[in-house]
């Protein structure tokens, strides 16, 4: 397998999630007012723009800021280099590769929020009744999705020559 061909779906998987997920935090951030929310389905579902400067769930938000956020940023490319490089030794079969694109896409996306705004924009609220997952975003979504793709290629394509 070319290289090219190798590193075409988790790329394409990658560009289209950064684009689907910055595109869609443009758009809250043009239309929703910092803390606003609409309610999309009653008692389980709103838009709302919140601003994380933490990570995932908001985890180190109350740190200082000023420290956190280049460290993130280091981070997240540490990552993005991390996912290239094992995309180069995938053999190019299973869920892997798109797995690892939406890994990399999710990156990307919030990179971008942290580099150029210091925060990264999150949108989507879940709940039940007064019980509120933490807000997230498309980024999110690729990134979440992207790791059950790998497990399942960890449980059912464990080794090239198998399946």
């Amino acid at each position: 397998m070319t290289v090219l061909r190798k590193f075409a779906p988790p790329v394409v998987a990658a560009a289209v999630l950064t684009v689907a997920d910055q595109y869609s935090k443009v758009w809250i951030v043009r239309n929703f007012g910092l803390y606003e929310f609409r309610t999309v389905s009653e008692n389980f579902f709103n838009l709302v723009h919140v601003r994380n400067t933490g990570v995932a769930f908001g985890l180190l938000s109350n740190l200082n800021h000023a420290w956190v956020n280049p460290l993130l940023i280091v981070m997240t490319v540490m990552a993005v280099v991390a996912v290239l490089g094992y995309i180069h030794y995938l053999p190019g079969r299973g869920p892997a590769p798109c797995g690892l694109g939406l890994v990399l896409g999710g990156a990307i996306g919030n990179l971008i929020d942290r580099a150029r705004l210091g925060y990264v924009v999150d949108f989507l609220d879940l709940h039940w009744g007064h019980h509120h997952w933490p807000a997230f975003n498309i980024a999110d979504i690729g990134i979440s999705v992207g790791i059950g793709l790998l497990i399942i290629d960890m449980l059912f394509w464990s080794k090239e020559g198998e399946h």
